[in-house]
């Protein structure tokens, strides 16, 4: 009875051990981790708190409206031109693509987390297994592949319309995106790295634009702040007539400074879209929208 007591109490406090040992290691990993995300989260503090401060007068949550939370005039337009928006129909077509089912008998909702409903406010992310960021237009195309179908133009059309419809289904929710490991902050550097760089004949960084002269006249438009500029695409833009997708919007920032632009989807603009929904993070998705 004793040897039977004391091989018990033996085996428990082994697994005792075990549990401790573990839970270190797990608590350990986390932390190591989480010292990422802090170093990024010092990063969105003081980042957001420089267009708090020199925009005092416009609240933090409507930062998510771009140059329209800062242009008073232009936002009056802005209004009511979002009373009859011009992406409507765009949205339509996105949501009869989104629920049109595959050769194969399956849809995008089979790819998606509540099948692709409300999740627009969790892209970009980075997936830790293929150590790369994920758009959501990424995310789209890959799940077509996935199921056989060939791949969509990244810039617009029906690519632009699903995720039209996929952020307009996400309205008011809150960004929440993460930089959960060494990989991921690397990726964050990378994007963050690019939006400081200066590049093309006219020697221009994003940072010159939408921080240093963002609220100043530049010709005959202001720049938009880059705190926000993310959270309404896809956007629907007067100059190009129809609806385009964020990296569409990079390329041409990138022609205007005489830069030749990267290929849409590159690892280049999908870190850089990861920063700058980082530097956004906490404010809620409005997209899709219109934008001058």
């Amino acid at each position: 009875m004793k040897s039977t007591l004391l091989s018990l109490l033996l085996k428990t406090t082994k697994l005792t051990l075990c549990l401790i040992v573990c839970a270190m290691g797990l608590a350990s990993a986390q932390a190591t981790d989480n010292k990422y995300q802090k170093m990024v989260d010092n990063d969105i503090k003081r980042f957001s708190q420089f267009f708090y401060n020199k925009f005092a007068d416009v609240k933090p949550e409507d930062f998510k409206d771009g140059v329209y939370a800062i242009d008073a005039p232009a936002r009056e337009q802005w209004l009511e031109i979002e009373e009859f928006p011009p992406y409507e129909l765009s949205i339509d077509d996105g949501k009869e693509l989104f629920e049109t089912p595959f050769a194969n008998g399956k849809s995008y909702a089979d790819c998606f987390a509540n099948g692709g409903v409300g999740i627009r406010q969790n892209y970009p992310h980075f997936d830790s297994k293929l150590k790369e960021v994920i758009t959501l237009e990424l995310a789209i195309n890959r799940c077509r592949a996935n199921n056989g179908e060939k791949p969509l133009k990244y810039k617009k059309g029906p690519i632009a319309d699903i995720s039209a419809y996929m952020a307009s289904t996400s309205r008011g929710q809150v960004f929440d995106v993460r930089v959960p490991n060494a990989d991921a902050y690397a990726a964050y550097m990378d994007g963050k790295k690019f939006f400081y760089s200066k590049r093309g004949q006219l020697n221009l960084a994003c940072v010159d634009c939408h921080v240093g002269i963002t609220g100043q006249r530049l010709r005959a438009d202001i720049p938009g702040p880059a705190l926000g500029q993310v959270t309404g695409f896809p956007v629907y833009r007067a100059k190009w007539e129809e609806i385009g997708t964020l990296h569409r919007r990079y390329a041409g920032c990138n022609t205007n400074v005489r830069a030749k632009p990267f290929k849409a989807q590159s690892v280049v603009y999908r870190n850089l879209e990861y920063f700058q929904t980082l530097m956004s993070q906490g404010l809620a998705v409005n997209g899709p929208s219109s934008r001058k």
